[in-house]
């Protein structure tokens, strides 16, 4: 509990799902926390829930899409707490649907957030990171091992993070940074209830049962710990390890499943 205390964490899209786990378990775990997110309402509360495990928060609404605005908060979190030691690119969505249903302005918006998003973060925060000789942590995605019909701008967006965490770990290993890729599989968050606009629709039932959602908060601690000991790659879930496992050494079987049962995307998860 005591191998990250004092230290502070800066976490993206931190209103809910994933990003608020990972505010809490930091605070758990004795850090403090910088969130950044767009619905001031729920950032502030879970800053409330930091604030009340004894650890120290600063909530600032920002918009990853936005020049300027991780900049903004990450001067904020080092006025305030003096430091960043870990960060977390974690805001993102996802676009679905036949790409013939799409637009090019459907890719761009998610572009936008879950590529370019995390290199706003990764820019704004790399001095800090160079300061504190800390960790960056993308979120990416099963989608980005394993692309299926109706998921093209979604796989593609996180099949490009996969990438960037891959070549800025060889770039920043020598200034004692560490880069942690994150690949989720199905995660008990929001993502699977937001539209192709970014939008949250509330009531909107998730397609993926219960029993293959990994609870939020098993996926921040497996984050956190993950971060803590830099290891290069943490895939969460059980079924994500069997998915990326048979997609890398027989892609045949994934693309026969594929044809056999029409397997189509769920926004997989993360």
């Amino acid at each position: 509990m005591s191998d990250i205390h004092g230290k502070v964490a800066l976490i993206t899209g931190a209103s809910s799902g994933i990003g608020a786990a990972l505010a809490e378990e930091f605070a758990r775990r004795g850090a403090d926390v910088v969130l950044v997110a767009r619905r001031e309402g729920r950032l502030e509360a879970v800053a409330d829930a930091v604030r009340a495990k004894g650890r120290r928060a600063v909530a600032v609404t920002g918009d990853v899409t936005r020049d300027g605005d991780l900049e903004r908060v990450v001067a904020a979190g080092l006025e305030e707490l003096g430091r960043i030691d870990f960060v977390v690119a974690n805001a993102g969505f996802g676009v679905s649907g036949p790409h013939q249903k799409l637009t090019l302005e459907d890719f761009r918006r998610q572009f936008e957030t879950n590529v370019y998003g995390v290199l706003r973060t990764l820019y704004a925060s790399r001095d800090a990171l160079l300061a504190s000789r800390g960790c960056l942590a993308i979120i990416g995605s099963v989608a980005g091992c394993v692309p299926l019909a109706g998921s093209a701008p979604y796989s593609m967006s996180k099949a490009a993070v996969h990438s960037l965490a891959g070549c800025i770990r060889y770039e920043l290993a020598p200034k004692g940074v560490g880069v942690t890729l994150v690949v989720p599989g199905f995660v008990d968050s929001q993502i699977r209830q937001v539209n192709n606009r970014g939008e949250l629709r509330p009531h909107a039932s998730d397609p993926v049962p219960v029993w293959l959602r990994m609870r939020v908060s098993v996926a921040a601690r497996k984050i956190v710990g993950a971060m803590i000991r830099r290891r290069p790659v943490r895939v969460l879930t059980f079924h994500g390890r069997v998915v990326v496992f048979i997609q890398r050494h027989a892609p045949w079987l994934v693309r026969a499943i594929v044809r056999t049962f029409g397997v189509r995307d769920s926004h997989q998860g993360r």
